[in-house]
């Protein structure tokens, strides 16, 4: 199996970014250090969801500062960014991290429409713009001069330079969480992310993108290689015991979603609002935060002692995931605390899913 490490740290106010800044530097190159296969960062603005913003020229000082570990974004939101500068600052970091840049790329936050608000723009469109970011991103890498007329820009240039090292360009990764997302995005034999769908459901989506892998005619050397690549988020803490991970696990999970309810609550326009089609217990404000928590320690968390987190493992290996994506980071989890789960994990959970 294959080990990411993700960051979604809240910083709790203004007063508190600078050292929550540092701390996750600190641990992203742990991260390098401990054998994990990449390093994931989000990216959200306005509120501290993200401490960092902007995830890239966080992974510009990451890149400088390690030598193995893969970075890569989960997920850049393509509506709120100009394709050209996006495409310019993306091939600078490959360039910079020697080529171990994934980009996992989405529309924009589906619960955040504060954030679409804050760079002059609704999500109404947000599908359509990041189609149109996307294909303006893969072929200003590939082709020379380009010229692009579309819905939303207009855009000559005689060459994109630098050129990303890896050639044609880095791998660009779709998140994807419905059936038809996941059956789509296997037809166009893109490798993926997907979030913290429960364990009983990931057999049948990952057999949508085996599906659609075949269907897109695919050679069994890419089916494999993407198949393998598939990644699954999961909450992750390895505590003391199974009492002390559950109980320092939820209190961070509940802090995290009340920060998360409060800013949409506070900050979203009246005329704005969720499909419900996109919610889950977590996510849906008319659930209690205890509610909403334990639903996501029960379908989206590995917590406990090392062997308890090492069975939980297993379990989604027996479902046919190969590449987890840990979010060991947490805003309001104590900075020592987050050490120390990633040092147990990487020393008594790893080890025993590693091939020879």
């Amino acid at each position: 199996m294959r080990f990411g490490w993700l960051t979604l740290a809240h910083s709790p106010g203004p007063a508190q970014d600078h050292a929550a800044i540092a701390q996750q530097l600190e641990q992203a190159c742990l991260a390098d250090a401990l054998g994990f296969d990449g390093v994931w960062l989000t990216e959200h603005n306005f509120t501290g969801e993200a401490v960092y913003s902007d995830p890239i020229p966080f992974a510009a000082a990451l890149a400088m500062r390690t030598t193995r570990v893969r970075i890569g974004f989960a997920v850049i939101q393509l509506a709120l960014r100009h394709p050209i500068r996006l495409a310019v600052q993306l091939a600078l970091l490959d360039n910079l991290c020697g080529g171990r840049l994934d980009v996992g790329v989405g529309r924009g936050s589906i619960y955040n429409e504060y954030e679409f608000v804050g760079y002059g723009l609704r999500s109404d469109d947000a599908r359509e713009r990041a189609t149109e970011v996307l294909e303006i991103l893969t072929r200003a890498w590939t082709e020379a001069p380009f010229e692009y007329e579309g819905q939303f820009f207009q855009l000559s240039l005689p060459e994109l330079r630098p050129r990303p090292l890896q050639r044609p360009h880095p791998p660009l990764w779709r998140s994807v969480v419905t059936p038809p997302s996941f059956l789509e995005a296997g037809r166009q034999g893109v490798p993926i992310l997907t979030p913290r769908i429960p364990l009983a459901r990931l057999p049948e989506r990952l057999g949508f993108y085996e599906q659609g892998l075949e269907e897109g005619g695919h050679d069994a050397a890419t089916r494999a290689r993407l198949r393998a690549q598939a990644a699954v988020w999961r909450h992750v803490y390895v505590g003391e015991s199974d009492a002390e991970a559950e109980d320092t696990l939820g209190a961070a999970v509940l802090h995290t979603r009340e920060h998360m309810i409060h800013a949409r609550t506070a900050h979203n326009p009246p005329d704005f609002h969720v499909d419900s089609a996109f919610l889950n217990p977590f996510a849906d404000p008319s659930v209690s935060h205890e509610e909403g928590t334990r639903w996501s320690l029960e379908t989206g968390a590995l917590y406990g002692t090392p062997k308890r987190v090492a069975d939980r493992v297993a379990e989604l290996r027996e479902a046919g995931v190969e590449h987890l994506l840990c979010q060991l980071s947490f805003g309001y989890l104590p900075h020592g605390k987050i050490v120390a789960s990633m040092r147990r994990f990487s020393e008594a959970v790893m080890p025993g899913f590693r091939g020879p």
